[in-house]
C-alpha cells in the first residue's frame, strides 16, 4: 500500500482511529482485522487512493452494521463437539417420504381384507382394544378375534413386503 508502512506504529494509529470512531474498544481490532479483509478484496479489482481511509471506514461500517443485528440472538456457549452430538427428533425427509408410502400400502392392502377381519384388526391396532372386548362387543369368541387379527397381521406383513 502506497501509505501504508508496514510498521506497528502504523496499525496502532489505526486501531486508536477506529476505538474513537467506534467507541468500541473491546471490538477495534476485530472491526479493523475485518476491514482489512475487506481492502484486500476490494483491491482485487480496484485502486484504493487512501487505504488507512478505506480501513477506518470499513471499520465503522462493520460496527454500525453489527450494531444493527438484533441484540437478542442467542450464543450457545458449549464447545463445538458438543453442539455436533445434538440429535435431532424429527425425522429425514426421505425417512418421511419412505412412511408415507408405507401407511399407502397397508392402507391398500386393509381394502383388500374382508369387511369383518379388518373391523377386527382395526379395534385391535387402531382402537386398542383387547381381544375379550372386542369378543364381547362383536359377540365372537375370542378364538375368532385372534384368527381375524393373526390373519389380518399376517396378510397386512406379506402385502407390504410385496410392494
Amino acid at each position: 500500500m502506497a501509505d501504508a508502512p508496514s510498521d506497528r506504529g502504523w496499525w496502532k494509529g489505526l486501531l486508536t482511529r477506529v476505538t474513537k470512531a467506534t467507541r468500541n474498544s473491546a471490538q477495534a481490532e476485530d472491526y479493523l482485522h475485518s476491514a482489512f479483509l475487506r481492502l484486500e478484496e476490494y483491491r482485487r479489482a480496484n485502486t484504493v487512493e487512501n487505504p488507512a481511509g478505506f480501513l477506518v471506514r470499513a471499520a465503522v461500517n462493520i460496527a454500525a452494521d453489527e450494531a444493527r443485528r438484533p441484540a437478542n440472538r442467542t450464543r450457545d456457549a458449549r464447545p463445538v463437539d458438543e453442539l455436533l452430538d445434538i440429535a435431532d427428533a424429527e425425522p429425514l425427509a426421505d425417512e418421511v417420504f419412505a412412511a408415507r408410502k408405507r401407511l399407502e400400502r397397508v392402507q391398500a392392502g386393509l381394502a383388500q381384507l374382508s369387511p369383518r377381519t379388518r373391523e377386527i384388526f382395526l379395534m385391535h391396532r387402531v382402537e386398542g382394544l383387547k381381544y375379550r372386548e372386542i369378543a364381547a362387543e362383536l359377540g365372537v369368541t375370542v378364538s375368532a378375534v385372534e384368527k381375524h387379527v393373526a390373519k389380518a397381521a399376517l396378510f397386512l406383513a406379506e402385502w407390504v413386503e410385496g410392494w
